[in-house]
């Protein structure tokens, strides 16, 4: 008998040999049906696996991220099987889960394919997957593995195999088709009822450019068709929402080829909307006793050698630029963090002086290769909300909840209410990925543990994802359309402040190193703008809309009452565009909806003479008629109403 443990901590005996759902069986026969994979012992296995020994068990179904890594990992053997059937001559590469979904990369050779050969090899897919084939794993030898695929005539899968050690190398088998795989399926084909190959994209192999090119396809699957068909709608509203599509209908910013890939010029109403959430958040930063600091673009490459980020950037990022000195050599600043290092020994300090909280709106550059960029969420210079904080370790506890106090403070005010955190630890047992001493790295992340347990957030625990200078909280932020993002992060580093010999005179007359907290609550202003468009459509709050209020003349008669309004709503600190052109009402009308401009103001001959405005309000239309004074105070309670109150 072997003894199973549950993620309850229950324990149940078993007989040796019995499977995952065998175990799941002996729960409840819904369970067993909805058995999707299983973990035990930490390792991924099948369902039908033998157990052996005792372990701790887990048992994914569709609800869990591991499930639907299972079923999309298979679903990707069936594409491949389906292509294969299709097209015999093409070589298959690999084929994961990502995300969403799932892809294949093939070298079709000299077959064409296009997005038109989809709804082909999708009828194919389900064809195959209303077989109930089940996946089945076998070892095979290193041997065997490569005289299976030399008489494939396949070299990706042999390149993969060549760096793969024998007694480590398995394949995975359904119907007559075979797949080198490392494991983690669904019982059997039968399981996917609903499939939609998405699209079809260029991918060179292993991700180097220059190897040969492959085609990918992408596509995604469930369990149930009603499922898919809500994925389907929510991609529809997602293309709706593109910030890309937005960001050139709002006139926000735009990319040229000769200023660059990857380098967004922000165009008037971008600058004004990007200017109001610097200054929104610097205000929150001015009343939590941060200060302003200005770095340069650029920085001589000894101080990226001196911080590491030389060794992790230089060789993927641009190359130094050369002075007319000789041997001297420049780089464009990937970080910011070396720079508040220098500025913070620009003098010495005292323990009554501490904590130092140097902020700045920093721009940094990346080089990514082409094929990464992607609007304003992946490109080659951005400007992070940087701020780093250097105290007291004793200090470090209290610092951090305020950190946490203000990244919560930022997704209220922009409507990102539902959001997760993770805390990222060291792995105990591999201290060699790590520097700085066993004490720091324990007050470091106790102090991330009860500054989440103290704030009441909901966050999970991954050992291991810490960085190599310090643990860090991650906020993982949902938008309308339920797609999670990386927004925000906080992380306690020990190791700039040694690369820098920062010290502080401590009250026993001793110096002393300072811990220094890294944070950027918006991540980077291009991403965050981004995301914060798609979640919003474009509908910002009103405080951050760069115009609150357009003004519509009915005739030219109205441009002295017109521009009166303006005065008055301008006067009160009210953003407003007053449109006098001549042209129908209707027109104007449509054209400020288009815009998102939350609200406009109608002025015909009746509200001339009543002294009044009609007001319409975006996607709502009429609200009716009011007195100015009325207008004014219901959007300066709505601006009021559409921000937290920070409080330090």
């Amino acid at each position: 008998m072997i003894e199973i443990r549950f993620p309850d901590q229950s324990v149940r005996s078993y007989e040796k040999g019995t499977t995952p759902f065998e175990v799941a069986q002996s729960i409840s026969e819904g369970l067993a049906r909805n058995v999707l994979s299983a973990a035990f012992n930490g390792n991924t296995v099948e369902a039908s696996t033998p157990l052996e020994e005792n372990g701790n068990i887990q048992l994914f179904t569709w609800n869990d991220p591991k499930g639907k890594t299972a079923f999309w990992h298979s679903s990707a053997h069936l594409l491949a099987q389906s292509i294969l059937a299709l097209y015999p001559q093409a070589k298959l590469t690999i084929g994961p889960a990502i995300e969403n979904g799932f892809y294949y990369d093939v070298d079709f050779g000299e077959a064409s394919f296009s997005e038109k050969d989809l709804p082909a090899l999708e009828k194919q897919f389900l064809s195959f997957a209303r077989e109930k084939f089940e996946f089945k794993m076998r070892l095979s030898s290193k041997a065997e593995a490569l005289d299976f695929y030399q008489k494939e005539n396949n070299p990706f899968k042999l390149e993969l195999i060549e760096n793969l050690e024998d007694g480590t190398i398995s394949f995975c088998d359904h119907a007559d088709f075979t797949d080198l795989c490392r494991g983690g399926h669904i019982p059997h084909t039968g399981f996917v009822k609903a499939v939609k190959l998405l699209s079809v994209a260029g991918a060179y192999w292993r991700g180097d450019e220059t190897k040969p090119q492959l085609t990918r396809i992408y596509g995604i699957s469930f369990p149930k068709q009603k499922e898919l068909t809500e994925y389907l709608a929510l991609l529809e509203e997602a293309k709706k929402r593109d910030h890309r599509k937005l960001g050139k209908e709002l006139e926000l910013f735009t990319f040229s080829q000769k200023v660059g890939q990857g380098l967004p010029l922000w165009l008037p109403k971008g600058a004004a909307l990007r200017e109001r959430l610097e200054n929104f958040l610097k205000t929150a930063q001015n009343k939590a006793g941060y200060e302003q600091v200005i770095s340069p673009h650029i920085g001589n490459k000894e101080l990226y050698i001196t911080s590491g980020h030389y060794e992790k950037y230089g060789a993927d990022s641009f190359q130094p630029i050369q002075t007319p000195a000789d041997g001297e050599e420049f780089l464009l600043k990937p970080m910011n963090c070396p720079h508040h290092c220098e500025i913070y020994k620009n003098k010495p300090w005292s323990y009554r002086d501490l904590p130092k909280r140097y902020a700045e709106f920093g721009t940094v550059y990346r080089y990514e290769q082409s094929g990464e960029l992607h609007g304003l969420t992946r490109v080659r210079g951005f400007t992070q909300d940087d701020a780093h904080i250097f105290c007291m370790p004793e200090q470090l506890d209290e610092e951090f909840k305020k950190v946490i106090d203000l990244v919560l403070y930022v997704f209220s005010s922009l409507g990102f209410e539902n959001f997760t955190a993770q805390v990222s630890l060291r792995d105990p047992e591999k201290p060699e990925k790590y520097i700085g001493d066993t004490k720091n790295w324990q007050l470091a992340e106790q102090a991330i543990i009860n500054a989440a347990n103290e704030k009441n957030l909901d966050y999970v625990i991954e050992t291991g994802e810490a960085a190599f200078y310090g643990p860090k909280l991650d906020f993982m932020v949902k938008d309308a359309l339920g797609r999670q993002w990386q927004l925000g992060t906080i992380q306690v580093d020990y190791n700039l402040p040694e690369r820098f010999d920062l010290t502080y005179k401590g009250s026993d007359n001793e110096l002393h190193r300072p811990v220094m907290i890294h944070r950027a609550p918006f991540g980077s202003m291009e991403r965050f703008v981004a995301i914060l468009l798609e979640h919003t459509g474009g509908n910002f709050p009103l405080w951050l809309m760069p115009k609150q209020v357009n003004i519509l003349c009915v005739s030219e008669k109205h441009k002295n009452y017109a521009q009166k309004v303006l005065n008055f709503l301008e006067n009160h600190e009210i953003r407003a565009l007053l449109d006098d052109r001549n042209e129908t009402i209707g027109k104007k009308i449509r054209e400020s909806e288009l815009s998102k401009v939350p609200y406009m103001i109608i002025l015909g001959e009746k509200e001339a003479e009543t002294q009044t405005v009609s007001l319409r309000k975006h996607q709502e239309g009429d609200v009716g008629s009011f007195a100015l004074e009325t207008v004014v105070a219901q959007l300066k309670k709505e601006i009021k109403e559409s921000q937290a109150t920070f409080e330090v």
